[in-house]
């Protein structure tokens, strides 16, 4: 057994007993997250300032794509109108009208018989002819889908339809077999029926496009507006800041920004207001008047295949009578209309039309008596023949003047859409270098004041 002194005589951890414990240390400090030292350096004045810059920069840049996008969005909506819409607006309006001339012309053919001209089958070959090319452009457009396509699609095959009643109704009249006139008015009533509806379905339709084109060319970019003026006050905000904290009555850098976004404001305004006075232009002065003219034509049409077909029923009915005097009488209407809204140019032609019309009137009025007199060759002679006192050479006037106007108003639209796209056409490119030198302006602007915290 060892005695007291030899028990503390051992080093210690040997022999009986417990070790003394070891001493405790001090804990290490937890380090501070990311995210703490973040905020915690977003609380200090150069903390706030970096903040500050960066979101002036990701303003002012996302104030220039906005505003960049939507005036381009605006530019493709108006070259929808100069090269799409409104071309095939247009062209389905031509449809209609090659349809309601085919018909006119194949009644003159069948009144006239073998005296008919060559002019007068070639005119309706013709108009065959370029409603079937319309209506493979359309189709074309069209991507083969849609309420559209249906519509084109009727019209092709009731097309041939009509063709072959009229060949049927020609070759019976040759052959002096009464059924002609039967073919014909059946032929007639296709047209009338079920052609002519659909094409002004895909008129209407098309006329919708270009209306919806025309709104969206014409749309007010008030996003980028709201967005600009929002930021032009934070940059005044912020310059009052550091005005009160640094006692400098400029930033230079910021200044700058605020004198690129004050004239990326000025000029977006310029362009839209030049866009939106030449697109209102070619609405004024070219399209409105040739909706208004084209309305004209078909009323012209409508009202000489009425004539004709007065005569071709040989008193067996009086619809077509009827018919001519309504159509007649809302011609004169749209004559005068479409007089009124021409421009200058066309107003002339117009005038000339309506001269021809009345002259169509008077000489109509004298061939109807004749008809009711029992005088049909006299009627005939003074409906569809070419001597001086017949109504076909006013007709024809009629429609060659209408014809003339239409180039003119065409191409007033044509001139006046073309400068509405092209007004914005700087003004993306402007408003992409003057974004950018405004965000180069915040970042030398602010970090001039970073500087000072060195």
């Amino acid at each position: 057994m060892a005695t007291p002194a030899q028990k503390a005589a051992r080093p210690p951890g040997q022999g009986g007993g417990s070790p003394p414990p070891y001493p405790q240390l001090p804990p290490t400090p937890a380090r501070p997250r990311r995210r703490d030292r973040w905020r915690a350096a977003a609380r200090t004045a150069p903390g706030q300032l970096r903040l500050t810059g960066i979101t002036l920069v990701i303003l002012v840049l996302g104030f220039g794509a906005l505003t960049g996008w939507q005036v381009a969005d605006r530019s493709a909506a108006a070259d929808q109108v100069v090269t799409r819409s409104q071309p095939l607006s247009q062209n389905a309006t031509e449809i209609y009208r090659s349809l309601a001339d085919a018909d006119t012309t194949a009644a003159s053919g069948f009144l006239l018989a073998g005296n008919a001209p060559t002019e007068v089958r070639q005119r309706y070959q013709g108009d065959l002819a370029n409603a079937a090319q319309l209506l493979t452009e359309a189709a074309a457009q069209s991507s083969g889908a849609g309420q559209a396509q249906s519509w084109i699609d009727q019209l092709n095959q009731q097309l041939s339809v009509y063709s072959g009643l009229v060949e049927t109704a020609r070759t019976n009249d040759r052959q002096g077999l009464p059924l002609g006139a039967a073919y014909l008015s059946y032929a007639s009533n296709q047209m009338q029926t079920q052609l002519l509806p659909l094409a002004q379905h895909l008129s209407d339709a098309e006329l919708a496009r270009l209306n919806q084109d025309y709104a969206d060319a014409r749309a007010t970019p008030w996003a980028a507006y709201v967005l600009g003026v929002l930021l032009l006050a934070g940059l005044l905000r912020v310059q009052a800041r550091l005005f009160r904290r640094t006692n400098r009555v400029f930033n230079l850098g910021l200044l700058g920004t605020t004198g690129a976004l004050l004239a990326t404001l000025l000029w977006l305004t310029a362009g839209v207001a030049a866009a939106d006075s030449a697109l209102s232009d070619s609405l004024k002065h070219g399209e409105t008047p040739l909706r208004a003219l084209n309305q004209a034509r078909v009323d012209s049409l409508q009202a000489r295949t009425a004539e004709n077909l007065n005569l071709v029923s040989r008193g067996s009915t009086t619809q077509y009578a009827d018919q001519w005097t309504k159509v007649s009488a809302a011609d004169s209407g749209a004559l005068a209309a479409a007089q009124l809204l021409a421009p200058g140019a066309a107003a002339d032609d117009i005038k000339a039309a309506r001269d021809q019309f009345a002259l169509w009137t008077q000489r109509h009025t004298a061939a109807d008596a004749k008809n009711n007199a029992g005088d049909y060759q006299g009627a005939l002679d003074g409906t569809v023949g070419s001597g001086a006192d017949s109504a076909q050479p006013a007709y024809l006037a009629l429609d060659q003047d209408l014809a003339n106007a239409v180039k003119v108003e065409q191409a007033d639209f044509l001139s006046a859409a073309k400068n509405g796209r092209d007004a914005t056409g700087t003004v993306v490119y402007a408003t992409a270098l003057l974004t950018l030198l405004g965000a180069a302006g915040v970042l030398r602007g602010i970090g001039h004041r970073l500087a000072e915290y060195r």
